[in-house]
């Protein structure tokens, strides 16, 4: 997560400045995958009946430029909202306009929309939701223990992460419980991509670029395998949620192929789907990825065929928010600052916001220091993960931040945070906000909420269950499309997520 805003704000893109180890190279051909035995499951015979042979559509690029419609600019818009509302990219409608500046919009101002092409993606289901995020089934596996027992290159490289060197079943163990994805999805792409399960990469590419294989479709430099895992795992997220709570209705290879996702598919499926399009070059090799002898045979190989790959919820129908109190002592008047947006990387649902504690300091003091205010439990619990910034409380009192509500703080004080393992009543303190934690530049509070791995929207208004974000009585409430802007209603009393600390706008307090 990376922090750019002067006084709180959690925007998209993994933490920067992360290189790869060096490694020797090898001139090693690639060796057939060992299998572990229980507890890593035999493979089902791919004639399993359960397999849905999938469906090939007549899909061909599409002209961006000859299959428009128009659409003028109404007050409140942002480009990458419309986007959004017409299910298209941000990036096919920058390709087919002429915009001074996409940020400022004009009320009137007319654009050109792609049209939705006919083509449907294929309706093969190949991941559960519950095999996609980092739900009760992940915490159970073992990521050490698996890549000990494999041959490949999974087991010697390493990586440096906030300037410390680790071992990649540590990196693939971190991204999976950040970014809340399973991580045998993730062990499936390193081998799918790469072969680094089974074999000694002979290629530098493959070394340090292991999932893009050097492609960049948005020209950032993610060398290392953080940061090639962050990135492919928010990019699941971005389908995964995108098409669960955002409008997300069509997939675009970089050839300009366009399909509308398939309606029977479920969102785990779409969260893969998506992931690969951005790897793809054109439609025959993104369709070979997608299908029963792609990423999912790779999947099987390694952790068993998913016979159940519908799209039965992770959330149970009946699901209610606990009562959650305020992340602070009343008394205090802290900041609403930050409105939904990403949990963790903007792929994810946008299932935080933003505290500011309060500050009597001078202009002139870093805006980055450790608050001698504290963050505290909204509900009771136990602490489930305590690091880099990071506290997980659960409060379903298993201590497995995999099962069950889960509300994640970021930005805490390592020095002063409480300890993993450790129960706590509502109101103790868990920490003081800080800067720590990705890339700040003011201090802040992040608190997110996730339930069997899968995380939950601040605004869930338009979710299928009423699961909006409610804290002591306050209701969050985003606007449609803009990340990090949003308000907070109280009965009568309404606060809006805004920048500063001097308008009574954004003061909340009990």
């Amino acid at each position: 997560m990376i922090c750019l805003t002067t006084v709180t704000g959690c925007i998209r893109e993994q933490t920067p400045g992360i290189s790869v180890s060096e490694v020797p190279q090898s001139s090693t051909l690639w060796i057939t995958p060992v299998l572990e035995t229980p507890p890593f499951p035999t493979p089902v015979p791919a004639s399993d009946s359960s397999i849905e042979t999938p469906m090939i559509p007549t899909v061909v690029p599409v002209d961006l430029t000859n299959t428009t419609q128009e659409y003028e600019v109404q007050s409140g818009d942002t480009l990458s909202g419309i986007a959004a509302n017409y299910g298209v990219s941000l990036e096919s409608i920058l390709a087919i306009n002429v915009l001074e500046n996409p940020d400022v919009l004009s009320v009137g101002q007319v654009i050109q929309i792609p049209s939705l092409p006919d083509a449907q993606t294929p309706s093969t289901l190949l991941f559960p939701d519950q095999y996609v995020v980092h739900g009760p089934d992940a915490s159970t596996f073992d990521v050490q223990q698996f890549t000990e027992g494999q041959p490949g290159f999974i087991r010697s490289a390493s990586d440096t992460v906030d300037e410390v060197v680790i071992g990649a079943s540590a990196i693939v163990q971190r991204v999976s419980l950040e970014y809340s994805v399973d991580p045998r999805l993730l062990l499936a792409l390193l081998e799918y991509r790469a072969g680094w399960l089974s074999g000694i990469p002979n290629d530098d590419v493959a070394v340090k670029y292991p999932i893009q294989l050097g492609l960049s479709p948005d020209g950032v430099d993610r060398k290392g395998l953080y940061r090639q895992l962050a990135w492919a795992a928010n990019q699941i997220n971005r389908g995964y949620y995108g098409w669960k709570y955002r409008h997300l209705k069509m997939l675009e290879l970089s050839d300009s192929t366009r399909m509308l996702i398939a309606p029977s598919l479920n969102a785990g499926t779409v969260g893969v789907q998506y992931l690969l399009a951005l790897l793809s070059d054109d439609w025959t090799t993104w369709n070979q990825s997608v299908s029963n002898s792609g990423l999912h045979q790779t999947y099987a190989a390694y952790f068993g065929e998913l016979a159940n790959r519908g799209s039965e919820s992770v959330l149970p129908q009946d699901l209610v928010q606990p009562i959650l109190t305020l992340p602070f002592q009343a008394g205090e008047t802290w900041f609403f600052t930050g409105g939904p947006h990403g949990g963790w990387g903007s792929g994810s649902a946008w299932a935080a916001i933003d505290f500011a504690p309060p500050d009597t300091r001078a202009d002139s003091d870093p805006s980055c220091y450790k608050s001698e205010f504290a963050a505290r439990a909204v509900a009771p619990g136990i602490i489930a993960r305590a690091e880099s910034g990071v506290v997980v409380l659960d409060l379903d009192g298993d201590g497995n931040e995999s099962t069950g509500w889960v509300i994640l703080y970021l930005h805490i004080d390592s020095d002063s945070r409480v300890a993993a393992g450790l129960s706590v009543a509502t109101g103790d303190i868990v920490g003081y906000p800080s800067c720590e934690g990705g890339v700040s530049n003011a201090t802040h509070l992040h608190i997110a909420r996730r339930y069997n791995g899968e995380w939950i929207p601040a605004d869930c208004s338009q979710c299928d269950l009423p699961l909006s974000m409610v804290l002591g009585g306050w209701t969050i409430y985003g606007y449609e499309d803009q990340e990090y802007q949003g308000y907070m209603l109280n009965g009568t009393e309404r606060r809006e997520a805004e920048q500063g600390r001097i308008l009574p706008i954004n003061q909340v307090f009990w």
